[in-house]
């Protein structure tokens, strides 16, 4: 099933939907210019923090309510070996995704070993980790890049695997916003860019969507919006999409604002 959040559309995901899903992206994107930074920098001013505040697609899809602390596990650890490795196969056609992943593994124990992993870093749990976990490891990271290679395959466009998700700090707000992004596919008219998420999507995921668009605006350098936003949820066959227009940019910055409010009143109450 594919849901544009735009326009909405209903239909079972498949290869040749998502190649048309990438090829059918608009060509014209909306533009993020310095009056827009200095905006939204007020608005998130105007919301008091007492800490540097972090906010994400996740926070967003939570209404701001604080979840349990991260912690390293073979689940949440198999998307960065694992797209490490991919990047490495496609670097490398003759390597193989399980030679990949272990290649990736070995250069985090090696950064542990050589003491540069810092307390609570990737290579820092797996070089403390039992065989049989980092076995595990392997598994899921394995099984996550095949999946995403397999998504890149039915992509109609070159793509990529981004190197880092996207990272904006906003100006005087103590506020940094990240958004998640897995492949970037790239042509001579557009830019369109793909998140890969387990499990289904919430009621809230197409919010969670439209701040990541926004937030992955506002780290281009020229301010540019993808030509369009896609959610993948391979485990449940759903797929969320969403231009790169204003009016969504606009949602994704005031769902942004929203939850840092909502964060701000729920430290209120605990406080009482």
């Amino acid at each position: 099933m594919v849901v544009v959040v735009t326009t909405l559309h209903h239909r079972r995901l498949t290869t040749e939907q998502l190649h048309d899903l990438v090829s059918g992206a608009p060509t014209e994107q909306a533009q993020l210019t310095d009056d827009h930074r200095t905006s939204l920098s007020a608005r998130f001013r105007a919301v008091s923090s007492p800490g540097h505040r972090r906010l994400d697609a996740w926070s967003v899809e939570q209404a701001g309510k604080g979840g349990s602390a991260f912690r390293w596990a073979p689940a949440t650890a198999r998307r960065v070996l694992g797209n490490g490795a991919l990047r490495r196969v496609e670097a490398t056609e003759s390597l193989s995704i399980i030679d990949a992943v272990r290649d990736e593994l070995a250069d985090q124990l090696l950064r542990a070993a050589s003491g540069y992993a810092r307390a609570g870093s990737l290579a820092y749990w797996l070089a403390s980790s039992a065989h049989p976990v980092l076995g595990l490891v392997t598994s899921e990271a394995v099984n996550w890049a095949t999946q995403l290679h397999e998504i890149g395959q039915g992509l109609p466009s070159p793509w990529t695997v981004a190197t880092a998700d996207a990272y904006y700090d906003v100006a005087t707000a103590r506020t940094s916003l990240r958004a998640r992004r897995d492949l970037i596919v790239d042509n001579d008219t557009s830019r369109v860019i793909v998140r890969v998420r387990a499990g289904a999507p919430g009621k809230s995921a197409g919010p969670g969507l439209r701040a990541d668009l926004t937030i992955e605006t506002l780290a281009n350098h020229d301010g540019v919006a993808p030509a369009r936003f896609i959610g993948l949820w391979p485990e449940a066959g759903v797929c969320l999409c969403v231009d790169g227009t204003m009016d969504d940019l606009r949602s994704g910055a005031r769902d942004l604002v929203r939850t840092a409010v909502a964060q701000r009143r729920q430290r209120t109450l605990l406080a009482a």
